[in-house]
């Protein structure tokens, strides 16, 4: 029996040893990025994205890995040096506040990288302290026309606070008091009005992260210097507002934002850096977030052939307001890690517009360029995505657009086509108010904010060739006859343009969609169907909730079949109910920048409009073959919108009960339509195209109850294509995030460890009595006034008391203290409750609509873990916030050495054991000599395990 079991020890440590020796199988994602935790170790500044000693490896890297983003920083900078009439602040606060003023604070934070950067260029901090100067003296950041707004704001703090960290140790000493004085000014303002301002409780909207950034890089810098307790109370409910949004971000599937692609830059230009921040300074990790993975599609599906334009749904210019290299630098580095995003961030920048329609904004083109130069990681060697250079089709399900031929090189046949057709303000949205998620923190659309849409459920784009011929009208007001989309006649009491109704979302005196009440707060439409079959394409939508019940629409179903890469056929199939009022339809095509013509060819009107010497042309008839002349014409947009109008081909056709079918064929010039007929009954559409090399016939159901299982068919020449309704689309909802409010509050414990952290290292740096006053009325600076003297006595003694160990030994006065500290920030909390309940009852009686949220949504300052080691939550126990060692520790990396140094010694130890029972005990030995043996191993085990697990908590 000895015999067959001697081997089984060995057996048994080999078994409990491999786990730590193979190569370890990390989690698809590191929720942490793999970003360093500072555990509130920090060196002075910089501090916020980088350290005092990562200055000259950045400038290294200027110089080397990063010499093409570095490139365009020095061009920044060397352009504002040289016209610095054109991008210096002025003075005088009328002028400052006179216009929107983001462009100030976008520029300062590639300036101060510039200067960190090229320190020895000449004039260049002279110039960033000067910029700086001018906006110190201004009495406020808001804009005078805009005074509800904090926008303009939270870019010149974002942009100060980081270049006050950035440049920090350039300047004297009077421009670091003033300076930081001017940060806490701002941060305070916007403290105080996340609580009435709709950013402090609308989520998912492009304000929040903005501003609550701005708060964040603030009350970080205000942190570090020695302003605990307010910096405590910012953090905090910058936190409390941004971890629900990361909550509700879980219900968006597709990785997309609401308010489209342009829009969409702007959130994440500002939720990227807050992601970034929360894990460097508190450990809260994001990177594994389910939206997050799926986000790089919501770039790469929507750009349109040649790489300068993506699809311009909801409020947008022609592609992107921020970025978007920084964001895929971000999401390269943090979450993909395999090239695709700095593959895709180099051929947006080679193909950049640089005049012109499709150009950057000259407040936003630098903005990102030193985030993009701080998230951008050259080991990454950019690599297209497998599919790269065919045509896919793509489905957005929650934001409810499906793409076919984004990212393509713009070649002939690189064709893009675009459809809209979804639940206003995206599926997770309308769920979460229709269906009443997320109780605790959700109160109806009061939490959201849909302004930026468009009334455009079952709207299109098309771009044969990659040439816009049918866009989106761009950044405008939110009428139904500015997208692509169709109108109802006769009008009852409300529409915009009698005799005609849009949809219910439609705003005539308003430059927000309509969104929070009546009708258009639950405007949807759907997409039914997309899919792609032997390169063909089909798509249908149905937007019949989009419009007014009082028309008694049974169907208004819209149908694309992009037969050929340059002929798009879509068929409208309108259902009336018996008493329906409306008897005709008026359809609107738009092009942003080139003039429709009027045609007409064998009794049939078209329209057409030239790009270059091609033409590229679209003709229409309904199934009775009338085809009625259509107006050409150009809408002008009134003042304060960003674009002059748009171009449109306007079509008007008459209504019959119980269907009426139109069907339009829009195509480039590659192809000739040579014939083109319509007939239809109760079941289908029958469509005939012919052109000179082909003949298409497509058979399109209709009905809601169909004879055969299918979408349509098409006939090309004698080859069947099939779109069989097996493969419909199937909507489904998402049950809420389980244990949703337990999420958020587990993150915000991660808080107030790092700033007694932070007020352990400051006392620990008291020399004198003098000195220690000082520091200490700035850490009690919103303490009780009565008791601060009496706090600050005990808080002396006790330091005096303890600051000479055994044998006069100095020992570390912050630690030494920090089980006797009085908690700084307990009462803080307590009080600030009072007062937010206090006003937020006054701002109820003060306005309705602006104190109807739930109050419980914005104060988050219990303490769940005060003198407990836990704390619990509908049954759910908090994570141990661990504070770990970071490169700015003074005691705690010595301790990671030491583990470091006994792990390797254990490890040879273990290893020396292990060969000598292998070699010199397996024959000859007493039994008893060798379970002795096998003691010591196991012992030895456990302690490397211990090891082991030790390192790993201290990232040694």
């Amino acid at each position: 029996m000895r015999t067959h079991t001697r081997g089984a020890p060995t057996v048994f440590f080999i078994s409990v040893l491999w786990p730590m020796l193979a190569p370890h199988v990390a989690a698809e994602v590191d929720p942490s990025g793999g970003i360093p935790f500072m555990g509130g170790n920090y060196n002075g500044h910089p501090m916020l994205y980088f350290s005092r000693g990562d200055v000259e490896e950045l400038q290294y890297a200027a110089a080397g890995t990063h010499r093409e983003i570095a490139r365009r920083i020095r061009e920044a900078g060397e352009t504002m040096l040289e016209h610095p009439e054109d991008y210096l602040p002025p003075w005088s606060p009328t002028e400052f506040s006179a216009r929107w003023n983001e462009v100030y604070g976008n520029n300062l934070g590639v300036l101060s990288m510039f200067c960190l950067l090229y320190p020895h260029r000449a004039g260049a901090l002279s110039f960033a302290k000067d910029y700086m100067e001018r906006m110190a003296v201004q009495p406020s950041w808001l804009v005078k026309d805009a005074p509800w707004d904090e926008v303009p704001l939270a870019h010149s703090l974002v942009g100060f606070a980081t270049a006050y960290d950035f440049l920090y140790e350039y300047l004297n000493k009077d421009q670091q008091e003033r300076f930081l004085q001017v940060i806490g000014n701002a941060s305070r303002l916007m403290y105080e009005k996340s609580y009435i301002r709709g950013w402090g409780f609308q989520y998912l909207h492009n304000h929040q992260p903005t501003n609550c950034v701005a708060l964040l890089t603030g009350s970080l810098v205000y942190m570090t210097q020695g302003y605990l307790q307010e910096a405590y109370l910012w953090t905090k409910q910058v936190l409390s507002i941004m971890e629900k949004s990361m909550v509700l971000l879980r219900d968006v599937t597709d990785g997309s934002l609401y308010e489209g692609v342009a829009y969409g830059t702007y959130t994440t230009r500002s939720l990227f850096q807050y992601m970034f921040l929360v894990q460097r300074h508190f450990a809260i990790g994001h990177f594994d977030h389910p939206w997050l993975l799926k986000h790089f599609a919501f770039l790469y599906r929507t750009i349109l052939p040649g790489f300068q334009r993506s699809v311009a749904i909801a409020d947008s210019n022609y592609n992107w307001f921020y970025g978007p290299e920084s964001q895929l630098a971000f999401l390269d580095r943090y979450v993909l890690r395999n090239g695709s995003g700095n593959w895709l961030a180099d051929r947006i920048h080679q193909n950049r517009v640089t005049e012109g329609p499709g150009q950057a904004g000259k407040g936003q083109r630098w903005c990102t360029l030193h985030t993009e130069f701080l998230w951008y990681d050259p080991g990454l060697i950019p690599k297209s995505p497998p599919d790269f250079g065919t045509s896919q089709l793509h489905y957005f399900e929650d934001w409810g657009v499906v793409t076919y031929g984004s990212a393509l090189p713009a070649n002939t046949n690189s064709t893009f086509l675009s459809f809209k057709s979804g639940k206003l303000g995206g599926r997770a949205i309308f769920d979460i108010v229709h269906r009443s998620k997320y109780k605790e923190w959700i109160k109806g659309w009061r939490n959201f904010n849909a302004g930026h849409e468009h009334p455009d459920q079952n709207t299109f784009t098309f771009a044969p060739n990659g040439v816009p011929f049918i866009t989106e009208a761009l950044y405008g007001p939110k009428y139904t006859l500015l997208n692509n989309a169709l109108l109802f006649g006769p009008a009852f009491s409300g529409s915009c343009f009698k005799p005609w109704a849009g949809q219910v979302t439609e705003a005539c005196d308003s430059k927000w969609l309509k969104y929070k009440m009546g009708l258009a707060a639950d405007a949807q439409g759907r997409v039914e169907a997309a899919m792609q079959r032997q390169g063909m394409v089909f798509i249908r939508g149905e937007g019949r909730s989009a419009y007014s019940p009082e028309l008694k629409i049974r169907n208004f179903q819209r149908n694309l079949l992009l037969l050929h890469p340059q002929i798009l056929l879509l068929v409208d199939h309108i259902h009336l109910d018996p008493d329906s009022p409306a008897r005709s339809l008026s359809a609107f095509f738009h092009n942003t920048e080139l003039p429709f013509q009027g045609t007409k060819v064998d009794g049939v009107h078209g329209a057409f409009l030239l790009h270059g010497e091609d033409r590229y042309k679209m003709f229409w008839m309904d199934d009775t073959s009338y085809s009625n002349k259509g107006v050409v014409g150009y809408w002008n947009y009134p003042r304060g919108y960003p674009y002059n109008g748009s171009n449109y081909v306007n079509v008007t056709m008459p209504l019959r009960y119980p269907h009426t079918r139109v069907a339009y064929i829009f195509f480039g010039p590659g192809v000739d339509i040579q014939s083109f007929s319509v007939r239809s009954d109760d079941q289908r559409v029958d469509i005939y195209l012919a052109t000179k090399d082909h003949t298409y016939t497509i058979y399109l159901l209709t009905a809601e109850v169909t004879s055969k299982p299918l979408f349509a068919m098409v006939l090309l020449d004698s080859k069947k294509i099939v779109f069989e309704k097996a493969a419909a689309v199937v909507d489904s909802s998402l049950e809420e995030v389980e244990e949703y409010v337990s999420m958020m509050e587990d993150n915000l414990q991660h808080v107030k460890p790092v700033f007694q952290q932070m007020e352990r290292h400051i006392l620990g740096g008291v020399l004198n009595m003098a000195s220690f006053h000082k520091t200490a009325e700035r850490l009690l600076q919103f303490s009780d006034r009565k008791k601060t003297e009496e706090v600050i006595e005990k808080m002396f003694a006790m330091s005096k008391k303890q600051s000479r160990g055994k044998g006069g030994k100095r020992v570390n006065l912050g630690e030494k203290l920090s089980e006797n500290l009085p908690d700084i920030f307990a009462q803080i909390e307590v009080n600030e409750k009072k007062e937010r309940q206090r006003t937020s009852k006054r701002t109820y009686e003060d306005s309705p609509e602006e104190g109807d949220a739930d109050s419980r949504a914005f104060i988050d300052y219990t303490d769940k873990n005060k003198n407990k080691k836990s704390a619990f939550i509908k049954g759910r126990k908090f994570k141990e916030v661990h504070m770990v060692t970071t490169a700015g520790s003074e005691d705690l990396p010595s301790t990671a050495s030491y583990i470091r140094l006994f792990l390797l010694l254990n490890t040879f130890t273990f290893f020396l054991l292990l060969a000598v029972l292998l070699t010199r005990f397996q024959r000859g030995r007493s039994l008893q000599t060798q379970r002795c043996f096998y003691t010591i191993l196991l012992i030895d085990c456990f302690i490397l395990l211990y090891l082991y697990s030790s390192c790993s908590h201290t990232q040694c």
